[in-house]
């Protein structure tokens, strides 16, 4: 499980590992927060304010940016009551770092190319043996002259080929609060897509790294990826986090929480009536806080969610029934 050896050095290493340990929330800017984001978000302030770290924002802005999102996503935040205690930092500024680290694991040897489509890894990764959602390891073993082969295609196409993990160990050990500790097998994540822009799974663990966060609280729909970003950060010299998994929104029929299950956002639940105070005490509701008066806002929820409140909430989902008047 262990890897042999890290590539600790550069700018994240000297500089990220902050004197006072951080949570965070980071949203993507692709339209407004629904009531599971919200959620989410009054869960990663409390489980850092309960165990005694800084809460941090951050924008992560790399891909399917809508214009206004970043803006509106930060006033929803703000009228709900979350707040935190730096600037958000916005993803996109961070290329140079991004770029860097990149670097580092292409001179250790840590990254192989990929020229497989999306086609090709979703009929490879419905072999036997495969690994359902994992990268089948296609291109890994490829010779010199099919990789310049396939490099010659792609560029009479305008693309350049995708850079994976070349996973240094097969499986890694992470721990979850929620889930206690979770072994899972280590994908070949992609690091740079086949469009030339660095992809979440080295973007998320550097600007963890560099914001001090050790601890990351997020959809549970998330924690199969946490080996591989948990051994990736470990690889680059990293503290690893601690993570915290909370189960997502879903509809009636047990699909995520979406626009199309009407209002779940705050302007359209204010359209129907509905303020923050009921989104609270919905919040509250569906994380078991029922003993005294119900809370008025997040200040008043954040009181409530101490560390042995927050270990013994509910890991099924939240069930959102169509909300109207």
């Amino acid at each position: 499980m262990v890897a042999s050896e890290n590539l600790a050095g550069g700018e994240p290493a000297r500089q990220e590992q902050k004197t006072h340990k951080a949570g965070r929330f980071a949203p993507s800017p692709t339209g407004d927060l629904h009531l599971g984001n919200l959620r989410t978000a009054i869960l990663a302030e409390a489980w850092a304010r309960a165990t005694g770290r800084r809460f941090l924002l951050r924008v992560e802005d790399l891909d399917r940016v809508r214009s206004g999102s970043t803006e509106r996503q930060l006033e929803q935040l703000t009228a709900l009551g979350i707040t935190w205690d730096e600037e958000p930092l916005i993803q996109s500024t961070r290329g140079q770092a991004h770029d860097d680290v990149l670097k580092r694991l292409m001179d250790g040897g840590y990254l192989f190319e990929c020229y497989c489509s999306r086609k090709d890894i979703r009929e490879a990764s419905s072999a036997p043996h495969a690994i359902p959602g994992h990268y089948p390891g296609t291109c890994l073993h490829l010779s010199d002259d099919e990789r310049e082969e396939r490099r010659v295609f792609l560029a009479s196409q305008g693309r350049v080929p995708a850079l994976r993990l070349n996973a240094p160990a097969a499986s890694w050990q992470v721990h979850d609060e929620l889930h206690g500790d979770f072994e899972g097998p280590v994908d070949h994540v992609v690091l740079r897509r086949n469009d030339g822009a660095i992809a979440y799974n080295l973007a998320v663990v550097v600007d963890d790294a560099f914001q001090g966060v050790d601890q990351v609280v997020r959809g549970d729909d998330l924690l199969m990826q946490s080996p591989a970003q948990s051994c990736l950060a470990s690889l680059l010299g990293y503290a690893e986090p601690v993570y915290v998994h909370v189960p997502l929104a879903i509809n009636a029929n047990g699909a995520r929480l979406a626009k199309r299950d009407g209002a779940v956002t705050l302007p359209d639940l204010e359209d129907l009536g509905y303020g923050t105070t009921d989104v609270v005490r919905w919040i509250s509701n569906s994380l078991g806080v029922l003993s005294g008066p119900p809370p008025e806002n997040t200040k008043d929820l954040l009181a409530l969610l101490d560390e042995k409140t927050l270990r013994a909430m509910p890991t099924k989902p939240w069930i959102i029934e169509a909300i109207h008047r």
